[in-house]
């Protein structure tokens, strides 16, 4: 796209050294989709678990 660069060439090659060195990286886990909805719907029902009981004490219900 833009071929004229920002960065002097000894600078460009000071922050390619740096995001080369992995300094920062950090190893994650692998998404697990299913485990988040599972944990989603846990939590819902539980709210849910404990707004009927509130609203049974209360005499709502």
């Amino acid at each position: 796209m833009f071929d004229d660069t920002k960065l002097s060439k000894e600078d460009q090659k000071r922050v390619d050294a740096y995001l080369s060195s992995g300094f920062n990286s950090v190893n994650r886990a692998p998404f697990r989709p299913l485990r988040l909805l599972i944990l989603i719907w846990v939590v819902v029902a539980a709210l849910g678990l404990i707004s009927w009981y509130i609203g049974k004490q209360a005499g709502y219900l």
